[in-house]
């Protein structure tokens, strides 16, 4: 990989980890594109991700040093009860991520045709919760939080936007776009995390390959994809909250058929 690639992919990963097209899908087809093995690529894949990450945490600090003020206080309050709500979704991810891992690499690893399969289904969600009859309600409970991380556990299949899922079901349950936007970006920060240390302790153990891809892509990699992040985070919350969703549920479906075509 050289420093152009990782560049591109950088932004990829950037842009896509928010807005609702997949960054695995991106990333899959990009790789797929410039003939790079993902086995090669751990690193990099694992330096990106903890980008968005970092650039979710800079583009939400204010709701997260809400939250921590909050529960700081040791009382049940609304940050506590927000808290939880993230908590509970957590963990349908979580026994995906520990249960069923080693089967959902298989599928990363069987080609394209999964990933514009999946790209259709996100464009599917995309366009039902974009005609669903809004409720707005302003708090997110803890039965739609855990559904909610059902859609997010689902959305490992490459392919099948996390945003996307996430979003589109919690307006299909009926909560508040602008609520939905910040918990499904706060949510996914324990996971990507939860995944990369998984990935460095591979690395570790030597269960895994580092790749041997120099320092200039990494750090251009992660810059990319930190500097397009903290763009994308803060453009798709006013995306959700002006409703414009449809317009990603037709992209992703004439991605889904190239990406088809291409496989």
């Amino acid at each position: 990989m050289d420093w152009l690639q990782a560049l591109i992919l950088g932004i990829v990963q950037g842009l896509t980890e928010y807005l609702p097209v997949s960054s695995s899908g991106h990333l899959a087809i990009g790789a797929h594109l410039f003939g790079l093995e993902g086995d090669d690529n751990l690193a990099f894949t694992v330096l990106v991700h903890v980008a968005t990450v970092l650039s979710t945490i800079v583009v939400l600090w204010h709701e997260i040093a809400w939250l921590t003020k909050g529960v700081l206080k040791c009382k049940m309050n609304d940050e506590m009860r927000y808290l939880i709500g993230i908590l509970i979704s957590m963990i349908p991810v979580g026994i995906v991520g520990f249960c069923f891992k080693d089967k959902v690499e298989e599928v990363f690893g069987s080609g394209l045709f999964i990933v514009g399969c999946m790209l259709l289904l996100t464009a599917a969600l995309l366009t039902f919760s974009y005609y669903a009859k809004p409720r707005h309600r302003e708090n997110i409970s803890r039965r739609d939080a855990f559904i909610i991380g059902i859609a997010q556990a689902c959305a490992v299949m490459p392919g099948l936007s996390r945003s996307g899922s996430t979003i589109a079901t919690g307006l299909l349950l009926g909560n508040k776009k602008e609520t939905l936007a910040q918990f499904s970006f706060l949510m996914v920060i324990p996971p990507i995390l939860g995944e990369a240390l998984l990935d460095v302790l591979k690395i570790m153990n030597g269960e895994a390959a580092f790749g041997g891809i120099d320092t200039l892509p990494l750090v251009v990699g992660f810059l990319a994809a930190f500097i397009s992040g903290c763009v994308a985070c803060k453009w798709m919350i006013n995306i959700v909250k002006r409703g414009k969703l449809i317009y990603f549920g037709i992209y992703c479906a004439i991605a889904g058929v190239l990406t088809l075509l291409l496989s």
